[in-house]
């Protein structure tokens, strides 16, 4: 029987998550990496819809998660965007939200991500143990964790180019670049093969959350209101069309000048890591934030050519499923073969 692999990657901005997996095909979903607390499972809103969400019972609270999280949303809209994001409640919250999505009982081996700036021992340890056991997914359903493999954000997608342009046996012996700008972080991973360059990777607190709220702040400046509408400029960047604020259409050039400097700065911070990655020989970008981050990198690396992968915002957890199922084969051979030495040992 094949050993059940699923993946997930509890981003600040998104929960992105393998939902199902068909023979060879994967197909990934995801949801806002937000967890409404409230004392009670309540998921219907005041007109008496049911929301696409669910509540995770923590510590004698339930955390609502799920892709109409927006929908429970309070006057008060904090979100985890911090070094110890990984040890908190709402992590842990959206952590289970995903495996409540899967539909599956049972997880042989989990795969989950870092930040690369994250991704030392202690937390790695940390995490594999909290995602390790079996967690109450809601709704009267629980999803025990066999296994779990802690891994780079970006370095699922490295597996996931190779993979998509059938180049993954090159790639184990050619030094490349993987760039990931996210909702709240700037990562990037330089790798032997497969093998992590740790002191030429890292990751900054430079992402799109940091882009929107320069945008937002410039709004607010102009209109002399508290704008926050983060989710409306992301929408209206995405879309290269400008955002309708009081009811008009409000032009955003003259802020994105200073958003750009952001995304230079972050680059800025990578280039003292690895130069002018005359070494490099792959240079890939993914992430949610990378149609804006895209034009900045080109610049900083004029000599090479940008690999960027259409399916940017599930390139990681992709990766991390095609990672965990390699890495479930070795599993299942050592065991095979540690069984076969005791059988003819026994046998002896």
């Amino acid at each position: 029987m094949e050993p059940v692999v699923r993946a997930l990657d509890v981003g600040f901005g998104h929960t992105k998550f393998v939902s199902s997996v068909d023979g060879s095909e994967v197909r990934c979903a995801h949801f806002p990496s937000v967890a409404y607390p409230t004392e009670s499972d309540e998921t219907t809103d005041p007109m008496g819809g049911r929301r696409k969400t669910v509540g995770i019972p923590i510590d004698g609270l339930i955390y609502e998660v799920g892709p109409d999280v927006h929908l429970a949303a309070d006057v008060f809209n904090a979100k985890q965007m911090h070094e110890r994001y990984s040890e908190t409640p709402e992590y842990l919250a959206m952590l289970r939200g995903a495996l409540h999505y899967m539909k599956v009982e049972r997880i042989d081996l989990l795969v989950v991500g870092l930040p690369v700036a994250a991704f030392k021992a202690k937390k790695r340890a940390a995490l594999e143990r909290l995602v390790l056991g079996r967690h109450d997914v809601g709704r009267g359903k629980t999803v025990q964790v066999e296994r779990a493999r802690v891994v780079p954000q970006p370095q699922g997608a490295l597996m996931y180019y190779g993979h998509v342009h059938n180049r993954v046996a090159e790639i184990r012996k050619e030094r490349s670049l993987i760039i990931d700008p996210g909702a709240r972080t700037f990562d990037w991973l330089v790798t032997q093969g497969m093998q992590l360059v740790e002191k030429k990777s890292h990751s900054v607190n430079r992402g799109m959350f940091d882009v929107l709220q320069a945008i937002a702040s410039g709004i607010s400046k102009a209109t002399g209101t508290q704008f926050r509408e983060y989710d409306l400029i992301d929408t209206a960047l995405r879309g290269g069309k400008n955002p309708v604020i009081f009811q008009e259409e409000y032009d955003l050039s003259k802020h994105l000048p200073l958003a750009r400097k952001i995304a230079e700065q972050a680059i800025g911070e990578m280039l003292h890591y690895v130069g002018d990655a005359s070494d490099i020989k792959n240079i890939i970008l993914v992430g949610g934030g990378a149609f804006f981050f895209k034009k900045a990198i080109k610049e900083a690396f004029p000599k090479h050519r940008i690999h960027e992968l259409k399916d940017a915002l599930y390139a990681n957890v992709k990766g991390f499923q095609l990672a965990g199922v390699e890495y479930a084969k070795t599993l299942i051979a050592s065991e095979s073969g540690e069984a076969k030495a005791g059988t003819d040992s026994v046998g002896a």
